[in-house]
């Protein structure tokens, strides 16, 4: 399957690896508006450089657009309206409306369409594909070092949109309310958050988001009547802890109120493999078997439909005026 890369900047760039060592598709060839960058990394990856998008459209069957999310949706368009399948990295578009509208094209051209949330595909989440989980809380820390490729959306877009998704994966329900504090530190756009998200089926998360850390984390707790989950994206791994009214292998007793109740402690662990290159497979697959991609272009719309809620309510809040010490 002939396919194109749009945008061979850092996260470009690692597309490009994953996808070479995918023998179902064939790389055709890079586009970049930065033709310096173009040049390198052609020359670095022994790929194609095409002079125009329209060029590159004309060669291809599948397109990767790894491109500011402020471009997304004008490339995405012109790549639909080429009848091309596109993966599409998150956040999907800059806002919820455009995402709807991709929708309706992508529909109208009978193409897939394909969002980059690669936490899906992480072994700590995919290790929980055989669990029930209806979680209640939800509490959830994901700390990043600076970085200055990301400053021109705020950490809400940029690292917790990753979170926001998974969120909305478990727990199938419409949001009732969201509260949010948010500071700016070095960017133009708040680089640390804290969300708190209400669901109308009773479920609650609380959401925080960095990207001004020493350390970096990437936690998520999810608790619910007959079960604690704990997910390390970074470590790749989980835990789940269960209590129920029968005796099993391995389970503790736990007695009170004049019950007795059974502990389960488990680690499970995902396949350990490259996330990046999954989600490909995975579109490739949908594609080519005519399926359901597994991140539509519906979950990245309500991704960012969350992401925009939150966004307003931290500036409704206001920046801080003065420090009291």
């Amino acid at each position: 399957m002939k396919i194109g890369i749009i945008g061979v900047g850092h996260l470009g760039k690692i597309h490009i690896k994953c996808i070479q060592q995918i023998e179902a598709f064939s790389i055709v060839g890079v586009y970049d508006n930065d033709t310096s960058l173009l040049e390198r990394v052609s020359d670095d990856f022994k790929v194609n450089a095409f002079d125009s998008l329209q060029d590159l459209l004309s060669a291809v069957e599948v397109v990767s657009i790894v491109t500011p999310t402020q471009t997304h949706f004008d490339i995405a368009v012109e790549a639909i309206r080429h009848g091309k399948h596109v993966f599409i990295e998150k956040p999907v578009t800059p806002s919820s409306q455009e995402a709807k509208e991709l929708m309706t094209l992508a529909e109208k051209h009978k193409v897939r369409v394909q969002v980059g949330h690669v936490e899906r595909f992480n072994p700590a989440l995919l290790a929980l594909k055989d669990e029930i989980i209806r979680p209640a809380f939800i509490e959830v820390h994901r700390l990043a070092n600076f970085n200055p490729r990301s400053t021109d959306v705020s950490v809400v877009q940029d690292l917790m949109i990753h979170d926001i998704d998974i969120m909305l994966h478990f727990v199938q329900s419409k949001v009732r309310d969201v509260r949010a504090n948010g500071v700016k530190i070095i960017s133009d756009h708040p680089d640390i958050c804290n969300a708190r998200i209400e669901f109308e089926n009773g479920a609650v998360a609380n959401l925080t988001a960095s990207r001004m850390s020493i350390n970096n984390m990437r936690k998520m707790r999810m608790f619910q009547p007959d079960a604690y989950i704990s997910l390390d994206f970074l470590e790749k791994k989980s835990q789940v802890i269960r209590i129920g009214d029968e005796e099993s292998e391995n389970a503790m007793p736990l007695e009170f109120n004049d019950q007795k109740k059974w502990i389960t402690i488990r680690d499970v662990a995902g396949p350990q493999i490259n996330a990046i290159k999954q989600e490909f497979e995975s579109f490739y697959d949908a594609i080519a078997h005519n399926q359901s991609v597994l991140v539509s272009l519906a979950d990245g719309m309500r991704a960012v439909e969350v992401a925009e809620k939150i966004e307003a309510a931290v500036k409704a809040q206001g920046d801080i005026k003065e420090f009291v010490i």
